[in-house]
Order: C-alpha cells, then sequence, then structure tokens
C-alpha cells in the first residue's frame, strides 16, 4: 500500500502534462486552415481552380510560363502546397493544368512535391492541435488499432495513397490522430502519389486536343482497367510485408 501515493502522484504529473496538451493555443493551426478554407469560397478563388477556368486562361497561362517559366513553376509549386495545406478542392485541376502547362514529366515531379510538402503541413497541424489529447482518451480497442497501424504504417499508407479509396485530405489527417512519425509520413506520401500523379499530369499534357475539340477530359480515366491494374499491383507489394510479419508470428 506505501507504493498507492506514489503512483497516485505519477497519475496526477501525467493529468498535468495532459493538460498541457489540452491548451486551446494547439487549435490556433486548425483555425488557421479553417479560416482559409472558408475565405477561399468567400472570395470565389474556388472559380480559379476549375477547367473552364483553365480553358478561359489557357493562352495568357501558357505566355506567361513560356516568358517566366522558373517563377511560373515556383508559383504553380506555392499554390499547390496551399491547396493541399487547406484542404481545398480543386488539387487535381491544379495537377491537371500542370501538365498542360509544364509537360507530364515536369509537372508529375512539381505535383508530388508540393502535395508531400501541403500533406505534410497539415498532417503536422492536425498532430499538433490534437494527436495527443484524441490519443489520450483512446480505448483499448482504439489503441490497438494505433498500435497495429503504427507497426506497419509505411505499407498501409503506400496502399492509401496508391489506391485512391478515400480523399486525400482524409489520408493526411488520419495518420496524425494515430502517431504517425513524419518521416513515415512523408515517405508514404511521396512516393505513394507518384503514380496517379504522373496519370493527370498526362491528361493535363494532351488538354490542347481536348481544348479544341470542346471535349471535358475524362477524370476516370485512372480507374480504367490499363491504368488501375498496375496500380492496384503496386499496392497490393505494399501489403506483402504486413502478411510476412503476421505469417512469422503464427510460426511456433
Amino acid at each position: 500500500m506505501e507504493g498507492v501515493p506514489a503512483l497516485r502522484g505519477a497519475d496526477a504529473d501525467e493529468n498535468r502534462e495532459n493538460g498541457k496538451k489540452f491548451s486551446p493555443w494547439r487549435l490556433l493551426p486548425l483555425v488557421v486552415i479553417a479560416g482559409g478554407f472558408v475565405a477561399f469560397f468567400a472570395f470565389g478563388w474556388n472559380e480559379y481552380l476549375s477547367f473552364e477556368a483553365l480553358r478561359e486562361h489557357r493562352q495568357a497561362l501558357l505566355a506567361w510560363q513560356q516568358e517566366n517559366y522558373v517563377l511560373a513553376a515556383l508559383t504553380f509549386v506555392s499554390i499547390y502546397v496551399l491547396v493541399v495545406a487547406f484542404s481545398l478542392p480543386g488539387a487535381v485541376w491544379m495537377t491537371i493544368g500542370g501538365g498542360f502547362l509544364f509537360g507530364a514529366a515536369s509537372a508529375a515531379i512539381y505535383v508530388v512535391a508540393a502535395a508531400t510538402l501541403g500533406a505534410s503541413a497539415i498532417f503536422l497541424a492536425a498532430r499538433y492541435a490534437l494527436g495527443d489529447m484524441l490519443r489520450s482518451k483512446a480505448g483499448p480497442a482504439m489503441r490497438r488499432m494505433e498500435d497495429g497501424f503504427r507497426e506497419n504504417a509505411l505499407s498501409y499508407l503506400l496502399v492509401l495513397r496508391l489506391v485512391p479509396l478515400f480523399p486525400f485530405w482524409l489520408v493526411n489527417l488520419v495518420p496524425a490522430f494515430l502517431g504517425v512519425p513524419l518521416r513515415t509520413f512523408v515517405i508514404g506520401t511521396f512516393f505513394g502519389i507518384i503514380p496517379g500523379s504522373f496519370v493527370y499530369c498526362l491528361v493535363g499534357n494532351g488538354l490542347g486536343a481536348v481544348f479544341d475539340a470542346g471535349e471535358t477530359p475524362d477524370l476516370g480515366i485512372i480507374f480504367e482497367p490499363e491504368i488501375l491494374a498496375p496500380i492496384v499491383g503496386l499496392a497490393v507489394l505494399s501489403v506483402v510485408p504486413i502478411l510476412y510479419k503476421r505469417l512469422k508470428r503464427g510460426r511456433p
């Protein structure tokens, strides 16, 4: 019984530490993101991230890109980072527009770099604001899921990034609440989005012909069997380490 006061003291210290983590100031990054999201629609900026805007301003954009390539590339990357960091709709049209302006190969590099930076920004904001609080209140089932996800975080992230089963913004947030390390998140995001980004950049690279024909690009192209099959194959390979660990544990 002599150890009880010590345990209670430890619990008190832990509670005080958790109390610091629950400071309302930790919510400031999410408040900024929410404010940016609302401003995006309030000021009508969403109209600029659309197929119609790209078609209307295509000549001006091409001329500006040819005269100021470096500035155009930096501006594109910066805007893309903000779009992802604030979870704004329109990233697909940004990707297609990048392919139209810079070509598939260059645009894919810019898109993957910018999307990874933007995703990392909101990942860190969510982890700082709510990650510790949610984990401290998690029950046994949630903790088991957290442990399982963290143990195979890279494999899970690669699957979630390769196959668009869930919205991109949701996959940015959930790992932050499950204690995934930043390094793992960055690696999984960077390599996981390469195939899909390149596909949409290819669509953008051929957008001139689509404009001339008065048509709209097919955004469902990534679900075509000849494109989706190799991506699903990569996702299956990503799951192999998880299956191997489970089989190894099952051995006597």
